[in-house]
């Protein structure tokens, strides 16, 4: 198994992997997350690639303070086979080199299987109150 920077030719197969594990959503078109993580300058997009065929993806981002991640996803034929934790040691170690002293993530609240492997990999829950507010697209 590698883990690699993300390529062009890996698009349609990202998506597929994504939706295949229901990380999609209508109103956060794939193509354009995968376009604002590479022109941002604050993120990247890794992919894990198994027996020649990519296997998983991890999105990493950083405000300089704090690291986030994000689609991280294991394609179902290689789960439990220790890519998910290689996906996140890989994201830990990058935003290390940056200098980012904290990684957080974010996880839907009926998610409790993701929950528990994030608190296998020593995550923690901290109480936050977390608020939002969607901007109309196009906003400068």
């Amino acid at each position: 198994m590698t883990i690699r920077e993300f390529r062009d030719d890996d698009r349609a197969a990202v998506i597929a992997l994504w939706q295949d594990c229901d990380l999609t959503r209508p109103w956060n078109p794939p193509e354009r997350d995968i376009e604002l993580c590479r022109r941002s300058g604050h993120g990247t997009l890794f992919v894990a690639e198994a027996a020649g065929r990519l296997a998983g993806t991890i999105m990493v981002g950083h405000d300089g303070h704090r690291g986030w991640v994000y689609y991280v996803a294991v394609d179902p034929a290689h789960r439990r086979d220790g890519l998910g934790r290689a996906l996140m040691r890989h994201a830990e170690a990058f935003l290390a080199a940056q200098g980012v002293p904290k990684i957080m993530l974010l996880i839907r609240e009926t998610n409790s299987a993701v929950a528990a492997f994030y608190q296998r990999l020593g995550y923690q829950i901290e109480p936050r109150l977390l608020m939002t507010k969607s901007l109309p697209e196009g906003t400068p």
